[in-house]
């Protein structure tokens, strides 16, 4: 048996590159002294006109339309938009992606307007959320909740320095992501956005992120990386209802110490932009909060970048949430409780708004000042006016082999196994029938954010890479595998809507086949949108399971969709169960690999699954919320129903966890904790495994979580070999938020879950924290 020793610390984040208070000029030892005098310079020679055009930013269809099937710029819009106002930010596709050589000839004809209107270039924003996924060609990797479910952060960091360098071929400095929304509700439209369910999962996942987009110099991004909107600034995944855009209702001990933390951990790495919530809490709009925006990023944090409003948030102050009579009073309301950047998207009368309140005082021109600063630093910081424009010469790895391997690599981590009475691997000379609505597509596979904003043209552009049926075809043999779906989408209408079944002809198929891989889940969507009623999976698709499962041939059940759809009626009739969540255009592939035992299975669920679409619930649930005991490997301690908790996956291979030891087993807030464990591949096929470090406060003047993670790691052992894996957090990673919000670390027991070991460690004294 070979011993590797491995490391994971989990340490609080140093604050870098900050200003001393929102409205401040001063400078911070670790900002840079040039890009400062360079900010203050230009900000005295730009007219109120020109501050305010750098505060707004503007829909590209505003600037031209499509013609002959092309997009084209308008010269007169450009000079309305560029010239008149002076907007300094445009963002979005015109519905579609476009190849690398039509946006460096859009880019280029908006900066040099913007660039002879104000010497100033423009800052041009996209959704690049998985991947250039505006981008014809581009390199598009499984979606966040994929890379949430690998516990593997270096797949987060490598898949936005490849999104950031094919970013900057195209001469678009400035992504709208990561999203490090806690996906809270299961029923949620935006799930498959986000990383996962818990605040550290989401903390560790986006610092990766945020280094692979903006590099190791957020003072001095070159022309490989690009400028980060972190989203959606906060809570934005914990809506009461469960649909986009609706309220939540979070306590303030659970937004400061749960929701905030991805946001703060980031901004205090270097963030250069955030991204707000378009939601409210407890009646009061994300856009319009003061202390949220100002106080606790700006002043709290001294936090240096840029906020952006999402799509038309002002607007909705006063269409919507109804806090504003009219959208002068909206803008009001918005920029002095922070705002910087206000995504209009579709007109510029923001500007003569704003421009109206400073002259009536109802605007400080402080803020106006704060936020063409804060914006101007961006641009600086990203290099744009010494080069505003890249060539597409020289980025010669765009959409490269080494790219594309890291997209399957990827993918290959990020599918879960949630069952297997041993049907899998699968063997080979075995007849497959391959059925559901998506065993052949690829929208199917991408999602939302996929070469269009609901992702429903992909099939149009992604006709080189595989569905699962093809890629099964390549495996297996085409000779060895059967399309016959039974039940498919309608593509002409929403998409949620199925056609006419078919499931008679899946059924005569299956009776030929040796075993059945059924693909159901969900079609593509994007916000809104995705809204839905029902969280159980259609009628139809639980139909087709079960007829094909009467004919006795075993079913592997493989999910492929944003969010859990409830399956507590089919899961006993499947031999296995694979959740493939969004795993992208190589996600086919990877499946296919794993499916045949090419690949080890490595992931776990980054949410828990829901077994009934009443009783959804988190993993850090209360005591009084148990319900009945909970199916899981390792869990002793949680009792809430549910399919499949959050943790949870299978593998090919056996891991023994052992040897479970702390170097203090009694502790007070200034000290670390150390803490080892033995994990050993006791299987007979090398793989990797997450490790994941649970704590549970056994007793608290508040009522504990059942359990927290605190920290993970993952690692990867040959059959018969053991990894010694050694965590190292400070103590006060166990403080949790008071009653009086304030962070205590309580005198008591804690206990300590890694895998099935457990030890209990005792902290002596109680103490109010600072975090």
């Amino acid at each position: 048996m070979r011993r590797i020793i491995l490391k994971a610390a989990f340490a609080a984040i140093p604050v870098i590159g900050v200003l001393c208070s929102c409205n401040s000029v001063a400078q911070s030892p670790m900002s840079d002294k040039e890009i400062e005098s360079k900010v203050e310079k230009t900000l005295k020679s730009l007219s109120l006109e020109e501050k305010i055009g750098q505060m707004c930013q503007i829909n590209l269809t505003v600037l031209g339309s499509e013609k002959n099937g092309e997009f084209v710029l308008d010269e007169a819009q450009l000079n309305h938009v560029l010239l008149d106002y002076k907007v300094g930010h445009i963002l979005n596709s015109p519905g579609n992606a476009l190849t690398p050589q039509k946006w460096q000839e859009i880019l280029a004809a908006i900066q040099e307007k913007a660039l002879e209107a104000t010497g100033i270039p423009c800052l041009y924003g996209l959704d690049h959320i998985h991947g250039c996924t505006y981008v014809d060609g581009a390199t598009f990797f499984p979606q966040d909740v994929n890379v949430g479910a690998s516990f593997n952060t270096e797949l987060a960091r490598r898949a936005a320095e490849i999104t950031a360098y094919e970013s900057r071929a195209c001469s678009v400095p400035y992504a709208f992501s990561p999203t490090i929304d806690l996906t809270r509700s299961q029923a949620w439209s935006r799930i498959w956005e986000n990383f996962g369910e818990d605040p550290l999962l989401n903390t560790e996942m986006g610092l990766a992120a945020v280094e692979g987009y903006q590099g190791e110099d957020y003072n001095h991004i070159d022309n490989q990386h690009i400028a980060v909107s972190l989203k959606h600034y906060m809570g934005y995944g914990a809506a009461v209802s469960g649909k986009d855009r609706t309220p939540s209702s979070i306590t303030p001990q659970d937004m400061k110490e749960k929701y905030f933390a991805p946001y703060k951990a980031c901004a205090q790495a270097g963030a250069l932009s955030i991204m707000v919530n378009s939601g409210n809490n407890a009646g009061m709009p994300f856009h319009a909060n003061h202390e949220y925006l100002t106080q606790w990023l700006k002043e709290d944090l001294q936090w240096d970048g840029v906020l952006i409003t999402d799509w038309a948030d002002i607007n909705n102050l006063y269409t919507r949430d109804k806090i504003a009579a009219d959208k002068k009073e909206a803008i009001k309301l918005a920029i002095n409780a922070g705002i910087d950047i206000a995504m209009e998207p579709y007109s510029c009368d923001f500007c003569d708004l704003l421009k109206e309140l400073v002259n009536e005082g109802e605007v400080p021109m402080s803020r106006i000042d704060d936020a063409t600063r804060r914006v101007l630093r961006m641009k600086y910081r990203l290099g744009l006016f010494e080069e505003p424009l890249q060539k597409l010469e020289d980025y010669p790895d765009f959409a490269c082999e080494e790219f594309q391997q890291a997209s399957l690599a990827s993918a290959e981590e990020g599918i879960v196994l949630l069952k297997n009475s041993g049907i899998l691997p699968l063997k080979a000379g075995k007849k497959i029938l391959v059925t559901g609505p998506n065993a052949n597509s690829m929208r199917c596979l991408n999602g939302g954010w996929s070469y269009s904003w609901q992702g429903h043209i992909a099939d149009q552009y992604a006709g080189e890479y595989n569905t699962v049926y093809e890629a099964l075809c390549n495996r297996f043999g085409k000779s060895n595998v059967t399309l016959e779906q039974g039940v498919k989408w309608n593509e002409k209408c929403n998409w949620y809507d199925e056609c006419k079944t078919e499931i008679e002809k899946a059924v005569k198929a299956a009776r030929k086949a040796d075993v059945i891989i059924a693909c159901i889940g969900e079609n593509s969507y994007c916000e809104t949108p995705g809204n839905l009623n029902d969280l159980n999976i259609s009628e139809n698709q639980k139909n087709l399971v079960m007829e094909l499962e009467a004919t006795g041939k075993p079913v592997v059940l493989v999910l492929i969709g944003g969010r859990p759809r409830i399956i507590n009626e089919l899961e006993p009739r499947a031999k296995a169960v694979v959740d493939a969540f969004l795993p992208g255009n190589y996600g086919a592939d990877a499946l296919a690999e794993l499916l045949a035992g090419d690949v080890n299975f490595s992931a776990k669920m980054p949410y828990t699954y829901p077994k009934a679409a009443n009783s959804l619930i988190n993993y850090d649930y209360k005591p009084c919320q148990q319900v009945s005991q909970m199916a899981g490997a390792y869990n002793y301690t949680a009792d809430a129903s549910a399919q499949w908790p959050f943790g949870f996956g299978l593998s090919y291979t056996e891991w023994t966890y052992s040897n479970l030891t702390v170097d203090k087993s009694e502790f007070k807030a200034g000290d670390e904790l150390t803490f080892t464990v033995d994990v050993t591949n006791s299987g007979k096929m090398d793989g990797k495994e997450p490790v994941l470090l649970f704590s549970s406060d056994l007793v608290a003047s508040c009522t504990p979580d059942v359990r927290r993670l605190r920290a993970f790691t993952k690692v990867e052992a040959k059959a018969g070999e053991t990894v010694t894996v050694k965590f190292t957090i400070p103590a006060t990673d166990l403080a949790f938020v008071g009653y009086d919000c304030q962070w205590r670390l309580e005198k008591g027991d804690f206990r300590i879950q890694v895998g099935d070991q457990v030890l209990d460690i005792y902290c002596s004294e109680t103490k109010v924290v600072q975090k």
